[in-house]
């Protein structure tokens, strides 16, 4: 679901309206030079705060700042410590986020960056929850406070950030991310939630158990390493070993196929089980409400059809 807080009438009334050949006008001054400067980007979150939002002023924010975020700062493509805290100045309004348009660009931001830092990665999601739990913030802008309920935008934003390949666990759901599916369940126990919410916190809790991750993110530094020019030493070939001035085959192309996949197959199939410390882990969730509720039980059949039986 997309969120397009211009349809909630009366919630930005002091807000100025921007014409669709204002944001064009915006659009071609931004991008003239093919890239979007820092002045540039401190402007648009000045009008981020003045305009009345709407999917396409959303659009034009969130596309501008991950330009400028992740084009124009080293190593390209990540977000750098220095990076983040400029980001959270800008977003942090005693620790949420106030509009659609800031969030949607933290969510973007990891669903496209190699890496992020920490910090910004559980502002997120601390964002998202305390939306839920109190009924206020940028998914709800322009409806009754409304608190312990989860709405088809909230899982739509929590399913992208979870997942996301810059997210607290890339390619697999983090504990403290399953930590916080399972605060939210029992929060909104019995309330009127999205449809799709019992489906988000079922799978996500069953890829912190089972999903193999063997995937750790570059960091900022050793990717900038990387990535410098490569300076032979002048004294390579007379140090090298005799007869090896030329790469042997498993140099080039890894190790043998077949045992490559053996190695892949050992590694993984530890992973879709659940682990005695994972048992305890989740049945430690399980006995904080005192009851298995159906958001529980729906788990545990989900583990059960993979023969994964937790206790």
């Amino acid at each position: 679901m997309t969120l397009d807080p211009s349809a909630q009438p009366g919630a930005f009334a002091d807000r100025k309206p921007i014409s669709g050949q204002e944001l064009r006008d915006l659009r071609a001054e931004v991008w003239g030079d093919g890239s979007v400067s820092a002045a540039e980007a401190e402007k648009l979150f000045d009008m981020n705060r003045s305009v009345e939002p709407s999917s396409e002023w959303t659009d034009f924010f969130v596309e501008a700042i991950c330009e400028f975020m992740l084009s124009q700062g080293e190593p390209r493509g990540f977000v750098t410590e220095d990076e983040a805290s400029w980001l959270l100045r800008h977003v942090n309004d005693g620790g949420r986020v106030e509009t659609h348009a800031e969030l949607e660009l933290i969510v973007k931001l990891l669903e496209r960056a190699e890496y992020a830092p920490g910090p910004l990665r559980r502002f997120a999601l601390a964002a998202i929850e305390q939306t839920v739990l109190t009924g206020e913030g940028p998914t709800r802008q322009g409806q009754p406070a409304e608190a312990s309920r989860v709405d088809d935008a909230e899982v739509s934003m929590m399913r992208r950030l979870i997942f996301a390949p810059a997210s607290d666990g890339p390619a697999k759901v983090s504990a403290a991310e399953a930590e916080m599916l399972f605060r939210l369940k029992n929060a909104t126990l019995g309330q009127d939630n999205s449809s799709q919410w019992k489906k988000l916190f079922v799978q996500g809790v069953a890829n912190h158990l089972m999903a193999h991750q063997s995937y750790t993110p570059t960091a900022p530094a050793d990717e900038m390493r990387l990535e410098a020019p490569y300076e032979p030493h002048p004294f390579g070939r007379v140090l090298s070993p005799p007869g090896r001035r030329i790469a042997s085959p498993q140099e080039v192309f890894g190790e043998d196929k077949d045992k490559a996949i053996d190695k892949f197959n050992r590694e993984v199939d530890p992973d879709a089980e659940v682990a005695p410390t994972e048992s305890d882990w989740l049945k430690r969730l399980y006995d904080k409400n005192g009851q298995r509720d159906d958001y529980e039980q729906a788990l545990l059949d989900f583990l059960a059809e993979d023969r994964a039986r937790p206790f």
